[in-house]
């Protein structure tokens, strides 16, 4: 079995947490961005402090 991290990517946008996640589940990172921005949009910005820890807590590539 691969050794799997989750980390930040490279091909970032802002610091890299969706496209981290994005290559963690093998998906397209264009999809993980535009899903983050609806669910940020219907949960009144919840989505925003979500990430804000995610991008204090994952760790670099």
């Amino acid at each position: 079995m691969a050794d799997k991290r989750l980390h930040k990517s490279r091909d970032r946008v802002l610091s890299g947490v969706c496209g981290g996640i994005a290559e963690y589940f093998g998906w397209d990172i264009t999809i993980v961005r535009v899903i983050y921005a609806l669910l940020t949009v219907f949960t009144a910005f919840s989505g925003a402090i979500v990430y804000l820890i995610l991008m204090l807590v994952m760790p670099e590539e």
